[in-house]
């Protein structure tokens, strides 16, 4: 084992026992490796290696390459910015498992007709984002919009399964010492969607490198880890 391969292993196995330190009793959360700007055979040390199997991209045309190179068992979750000429080359890749960056019911309508156009075969996971810092730099919808989104997409997009809720918690919150507020306002948005959809059971997509620890003690039941896991990321030019 190369040493490179050795640190993802070694990095991937403490993120796991951190995990199942904080993670609520009875409660198995999803690990991410977020892998953008990393090679394949970064990727495949990990799935090998650690039996990581979920691994998160943000461009569309680097998880379409590594899909076509990788083990066609692997989850992949888009986790970027998805414009809607880009849906249909999405909703193509074979295993994706889900995409968590809905953040309208128009974005919704324009994922679901692509899966229409590719005859994808199942349903395809979709997270609906919400930005609860407010913060302009940041995607997502409103938190206010949460419910009328939801409600759209498992109304309005038979190819779509609502999966859950997304958000990317600002990084320097004044919790007083308690919870990151990005963290409940997230987990209030789930009790209003389930109460309003009779049913259903929202996953919640929060925690990054630097907060799934806090996330994970909040309720999340995804976790997105890349730079823990793989090291810094250069910067895309």
């Amino acid at each position: 084992m190369t040493d490179r391969r050795a640190d993802i292993v070694a990095n991937i196995q403490e993120v796991r026992q951190r995990m199942q330190k904080v993670t609520p009793s009875g409660q198995q959360p999803t690990l991410v490796a977020v892998s953008k700007y990393k090679p394949a055979e970064d990727i495949l040390a990990a799935y090998e290696g650690a039996e990581q199997k979920h691994f998160g991209e943000n461009y569309v045309q680097e998880m379409v390459e590594k899909s076509e190179k990788l083990p066609r068992d692997i989850a992949w979750h888009f986790i970027g910015n998805l414009q809607s000429n880009k849906c249909k080359v999405v909703a193509a890749i074979p295993n994706l498992y889900a995409v968590e960056t809905i953040e309208s019911a128009k974005k919704a309508d324009a994922l679901n007709k692509a899966c229409v156009q590719v005859s994808r075969e199942n349903a395809l996971n979709v997270f609906v984002q919400l930005n609860t810092s407010g913060e302009e730099s940041k995607s997502g919808a409103d938190p206010e919009s949460c419910v009328e989104i939801a409600k759209h997409i498992v109304e309005n997009c038979p190819k779509l399964t609502l999966y859950g809720l997304m958000t990317i918690g600002a990084p320097d919150r004044d919790t007083n010492g308690g919870e990151n507020p990005d963290f409940v306002c997230l987990r209030e948005c789930k009790a209003k969607v389930e109460e309003a959809i009779p049913g259903s059971s929202m996953q919640l997509s929060m925690g990054m490198s630097a907060d799934y620890e806090d996330a994970l003690r909040s309720g999340s039941t995804n976790i997105r880890v890349g730079s823990t896991i793989f090291g810094s990321r250069p910067v895309k030019q």
